[in-house]
């Protein structure tokens, strides 16, 4: 698996033929449609999106409900483009939630760049790619169509492939820039579990793979959470919002 930093220039140079003098202009982002209970429990989110302009300079745009933005890009490299929803009513800022994304030019259909919720984990291991990187194990090098295969095949944890949010992604950049890529390490991190005297359920979760967490009435909630102090998971229900981490947590009623 090692090898998936090999030819990506030929995969790209191809891809870039192809789509002709579509690259010759900005591109207008589709912004994908958030899970049904976060729509119905905090209404329509804002938009955090980041980007690399032409210049290879980070990028930031917030874009409210119901209008769009058009952004350049480089059409030299892969570029990631990836969208935060937040709720600003609701005091859940950019980051909280896990975002959408799109890797350019794999995703481009025309002078339309549609972002999903599948290519989100994508644009973060891109990042932590680009953070640990030398110029050899460039995020730009690396084989992203070959990578994205995995999440289609059976070579995976088949919970990391239902929710790749459940992967370290620091962590496997990390270790992929000092000793190259090995898909054995696209596992759920740890977690521990911990009781939270809350309301039933069911609860939500901040990725929108997660599976919603039932708890009945007169039942003691236990949440999984993250074995890192510094990362707060986030859960929400009809009765307000949850953020926690395995050391203390904080309840919001709505």
């Amino acid at each position: 698996m090692k090898t998936l930093f090999l030819g990506l220039i030929t995969v790209l140079t191809l891809s870039l033929a192809s789509c002709g003098d579509n690259l010759n202009s900005g591109y207008t982002l589709e912004l994908p449609r958030p899970p049904e209970a976060w729509l119905s429990l905090l209404g329509e989110p804002h938009w955090r999106v980041e980007w690399l302009d032409p210049a290879g300079r980070r990028q930031i745009a917030d874009i409210p409900p119901g209008t769009s933005a058009e952004v350049e890009l480089p059409v030299t490299w892969t570029n990631p483009v990836a969208a935060w929803p937040y709720w600003p009513g609701s005091k859940l800022p950019p980051g909280l939630f896990k975002p959408a994304g799109a890797l350019f030019p794999f995703d481009v259909a025309g002078k339309r760049l549609p972002l999903s919720w599948k290519a989100g984990p994508d644009t973060i291991f891109y990042r932590e790619l680009a953070n640990a990187a030398d110029e050899a194990r460039s995020p730009v090098r690396f084989d992203w169509p070959r990578f994205r295969e995995l999440f289609e095949s059976d070579a995976l944890n088949e919970s990391v492939c239902t929710d790749p949010w459940l992967v370290d992604w620091r962590s496997v950049a990390e270790k992929t820039v000092s000793s190259g890529f090995d898909r054995r390490r696209l596992v759920p991190q740890p977690r521990e579990s911990i009781t939270i005297p809350v309301p039933s359920g069911p609860w939500y979760g901040s990725s929108p793979f997660a599976q919603p967490l039932h708890f009945a009435p007169g039942e003691t909630p236990v949440f999984p959470v993250s074995g890192e102090d510094s990362l707060v998971d986030v859960w929400i229900s009809a009765q307000g919002i949850l953020r926690c981490n395995r050391k203390t947590w904080v309840f919001e009623v709505f």
